[in-house]
């Protein structure tokens, strides 16, 4: 089923997640013990993320440096085949621009289509680390433009266009939202005119970046519908955990962490009470949410169940 359509048969707050796929050399059965603890609460539907390679510098004799290019995470095609045949749930698959080529792209989602994977999630991808985003020659610079080859798919129109009688996919389309603007983008008004660009283009629905103020994901709502984005839009959540992390998130990804959340982990004397902290916040955040009514509540889990299993048991 599309995302797009158990959110608009759901009677009430929808409860998914995010996922990554398992390090290379490691067992798809510890995803799978991840994805059982979570299983009770009916997940709509599981991200799973795609990685870019990675690059790893070696020292050579001579004292040179040798670059040498690593995936460490890859498998996120069969990863989403093995989710929808062990739960019979939809998995929906991060598509990015960064380290692909378009033709590596249409081949995977050939592959998804054939799979009868009808989901994905457009993304431009992260910079391999210390450096600064580039496109590959013949890649995509741009979630944009990702999305419209996508859409070009759904309409049957592929790379090769002396193609004859080729079948149109049936992807729906979601995309990422900023409520407190990407971190590379110079103001919230400009994120919003992309995203409304997104969306004429052929989105269908927006996840949001993580926020831990929830006036953010409800003025960022209001910011969307004035400006015409009139999609879906799933508030993304993830539980802090550790003390480090109120400085690494905002430093990140641009995310303010509200000042009683701070002050309450730096009260913390361990960190299974800043891992209380973040569950108790989370709860909170949650109810409000589905107070709300929004269309389902989406956590990062980061390979980490317990304290996402908490929060759903509060509030699923």
């Amino acid at each position: 089923m599309k995302v797009t359509d158990s959110l608009a048969k759901a009677e009430k707050t929808l409860f998914s997640l995010e996922v990554l796929p398992p390090l290379k050399g490691q067992a798809i059965s510890d995803l799978f013990d991840h994805l059982d603890e979570l299983m009770e609460f009916k997940p709509a539907f599981v991200d799973v993320t795609y990685h870019r390679e990675e690059f790893i510098y070696e020292p050579m004799p001579n004292g040179l440096l040798k670059k040498r290019t690593v995936r460490k995470r890859p498998g996120t095609v069969g990863i989403c085949a093995a989710i929808k045949n062990k739960y019979g749930i939809d998995p929906v698959p991060h598509i990015i621009c960064g380290g692909f080529t378009k033709e590596e792209t249409e081949n995977a989602l050939i592959d998804l289509h054939f799979l009868g994977i009808n989901n994905v999630l457009l993304l431009r991808g992260d910079a391999p680390k210390g450096e600064s985003f580039k496109p590959e020659p013949e890649g995509h610079a741009y979630a944009s433009e990702l999305l419209e080859q996508v859409s070009n798919m759904n309409k049957g129109k592929y790379l090769d266009l002396e193609l004859a009688n080729t079948q149109s996919s049936d992807f729906c389309i979601g995309v990422a939202g900023y409520p407190e603007k990407h971190l590379e983008a110079p103001n919230i008004q400009s994120d919003l005119r992309y995203l409304k660009m997104k969306q004429d283009l052929g989105a269908e629905y927006i996840v949001t970046q993580m926020f831990f103020d929830n006036q953010a994901y409800f003025d960022f709502v209001n910011k969307c519908r004035n400006n015409g984005i009139n999609i879906p839009i799933i508030p993304g959540l993830k539980p802090l955990a550790t003390a480090r992390q109120i400085q690494s998130i905002p430093k990140h990804f641009s995310v303010n962490i509200p000042d009683e959340l701070v002050s309450e982990v730096e009260k913390a004397t361990s960190k299974a009470a800043i891992n209380e902290i973040g569950i108790e916040w989370g709860i909170q955040q949650s109810k409000e949410l589905i107070a709300a009514g929004v269309p389902s509540i989406h956590f990062y889990t980061m390979g980490k169940s317990k304290a996402v299993r908490k929060i759903a048991e509060a509030v699923f």
